[in-house]
């Protein structure tokens, strides 16, 4: 187990270095066309690729990373850069990070390199839990999927919504309920591979933020996959089925859930981005703007505005940091050190860059400014991948032990 430390050390700081130069150069004076356009950035993700920050090796590297960093310091550095093309390059890797979750050795070394294709032939993957009916509930998923034990395939037929890349993804990875009468522990992961019949993009979400990221439904109407593309494979699947219905311990993560515990610190690390790029915009115009004869970040308003909106940006880091450094060295959430993580940072980055827009003025209101972009782009790191309110429930939960609704 490695030693926690705030000092990432050579590597990580030329790594952040890198990408920082990256988001400078590349990401930022595309930003606003993309987030104008509402169109996937391909010529953006395919100049990542050929520089390798868009690849398997790249994430798995920063992943297992021994300082627990790696991830944290690529996100923030790429998401300063802009958040809609941050989840673009990225959005591929909670599809990945599902099947390192729950998949065995040889689904991994199969499917993930397929998630990212070549810097020659990009391709991005998509990872379905969420539907219609089921967001932060995730016991409500209806998409089902049946064993045809005659043809060693699964029948799945669903509607799934809210998918990162979902319908352009070569690779979907789609979480559906073998045995409803379990709840959320009757649900599995399957992979999808590109081209197989009975899936479809269905509606394209028109959003406030993040625009540059592909956000769809995905229709399954009798997809048929192979045995082998369950997830985990159906002996470890039956006999964690057959521990949930005896109601003893041990009948395994929920495979939604464990995929979103894994990432929760890398989100809140992209949330800290955004805060991070939206304060460092407010405090050049505020050291620049002169009202009354003076800069505005000599009046107390102002300047305290900016001390706070910092402490924050600070605080936030820690707790992403630390969760990560926890995950990595398999130290146990014992209370919700994850969804901790996600939420002050979630939280963190809608009041940073309301605050930027505040200290802008009328200017942080227009388009001329990218603040308002940053404002709109924060605001979906309370509601994804566990609402704010969720993450308390998490936390509360674990902090209490107590069954808490």
């Amino acid at each position: 187990m490695t030693t926690f430390s705030l000092d990432p050390g050579p590597d990580q700081i030329a790594v952040r270095d890198w990408l920082h130069g990256f988001a400078a150069d590349v990401i930022r004076p595309a930003a606003a066309e993309w987030d104008e356009r509402e169109e996937t950035p391909w010529p953006i993700i395919q100049e990542a690729a050929k520089l390798g920050i868009y690849s398997l090796d790249f994430y798995a590297q920063q992943f297992f990373d021994p300082s627990g960093v790696g991830i944290p310091i690529a996100m923030e550095e790429l998401f300063w850069g802009d958040a809609g093309i941050g989840l673009a390059i990225t959005g591929t890797t909670l599809a990945a990070v599902a099947v390192l979750a729950n998949g065995t050795d040889e689904q991994i070394g199969t499917w993930a390199p397929q998630m990212f294709g070549t810097p020659e032939d990009v391709k991005v993957a998509a990872f379905c839990s969420s539907e219609p009916d089921a967001g932060s509930d995730v016991s409500a998923l209806r998409t089902r999927a049946v064993y045809d034990q005659a043809k060693d395939e699964w029948v799945i037929n669903g509607t799934k919504t809210w998918a990162t890349n979902g319908g352009i993804a070569h690779v979907h990875v789609v979480v559906a309920t073998v045995d409803p009468e379990l709840g959320s522990r009757g649900q599995a992961s399957f992979i999808v591979p590109p081209g197989t019949e009975g899936l479809s993009q269905g509606q394209k979400f028109k959003k406030h933020g993040i625009r540059a990221s592909h956000t769809a439904e995905v229709v399954l109407d009798g997809v048929r996959v192979p045995g082998h593309c369950l997830l985990g494979g159906k002996e470890k699947l039956d006999a964690r089925l057959a521990r949930a219905r005896e109601g003893t311990r041990g009948g395994g993560k929920n495979a939604a859930m464990a995929t979103f515990e894994a990432s929760r610190p890398a989100v809140g690390a992209q949330a800290i981005g955004i805060a991070r790029a939206a304060y460092e915009v407010a405090l050049d115009y505020a050291k620049t703007r002169v009202q009354f004869g003076r800069p505005i970040i000599e009046n107390q308003g102002v300047a305290f505005q900016l001390a706070d909106m910092k402490t924050r940006i600070d605080a936030a880091r820690l707790l992403v940091w630390r969760a990560s450094w926890m995950a990595v060295n398999n130290q146990p959430f014992t209370s919700a050190e994850g969804s901790m993580s996600k939420l002050y940072a979630g939280e963190t980055a809608k009041f940073v860059t309301a605050q930027a827009m505040q200290i802008l003025g009328g200017n942080g209101y227009t388009r001329e400014y990218p603040v308002e972009r940053m404002h709109r782009d924060s605001a979906i790191y309370t509601v994804f991948e566990g609402t704010s309110e969720i993450q308390r429930l998490v936390i509360a939960r674990a902090i209490s032990g107590a069954p808490i609704r």
